[in-house]
């Protein structure tokens, strides 16, 4: 039997895929109130898929997580997996600045000077003869510098990171075929 036949019995978890499809319609404008009203009272009330089913025949499919289109803010689009490459909306293609430019690196390179000033500031407050303050700002620098010259990623590692269930999110880069 397969398991798209209507006569197996349904599942909570149908019945409320059903109904957040049905409060989408309604939110769309497809379904007046009373209709709402009527088909949720139906879809928790419903058996079999069958029963769901005919709930659902007469709207058009849709997706409850809807990709990020051209009508999105530059700042909230996201990655799509599989798409190749970046959205591509509205005709322009979007890029994310990575390498040894990129917001991580400006971040890291920011707070190194930060906790460099901070310790030299105390330094000098204290009034201690010793340079102590090199101890702190010196090899942290020295470490910064050389995998910003040899282009790492500030947080370690490659320039990716790893998803659950064996993905790559890229960061800066394509993302992988999956």
């Amino acid at each position: 039997m397969a398991a798209s036949d209507p006569r197996i019995r349904a599942s909570d978890d149908d019945r409320e895929r059903v109904a957040a499809l049905l409060r989408e319609h309604h939110a769309a404008g497809r379904l007046t109130v009373e209709e709402f009203n009527e088909r949720l009272d139906k879809a928790y009330a419903a058996k079999t898929l069958g029963d769901l089913d005919e709930l659902m025949e007469d709207l058009p499919a849709i997706d409850l997580y809807r990709l990020p289109d051209a009508s999105l803010p530059r700042s909230y689009r996201r990655q799509v997996p599989g798409a190749g490459s970046y959205l591509e909306a509205a005709g322009g293609t979007l890029a994310r600045r990575h390498g040894r430019f990129s917001p991580a690196w400006t971040a890291a390179w920011g707070s190194w000077f930060t906790v460099t000033l901070v310790c030299f500031v105390i330094w000098a407050m204290s009034g201690a003869g010793y340079l102590w303050p090199l101890w702190i700002a010196g090899p942290w620098g020295a470490i910064m510098l050389g995998r910003w010259i040899t282009g790492s990623h500030p947080g370690g590692g490659p320039d990716h990171r790893r998803l659950p269930g064996g993905g790559h999110d890229q960061i800066g880069g394509d993302a992988p075929d999956r």
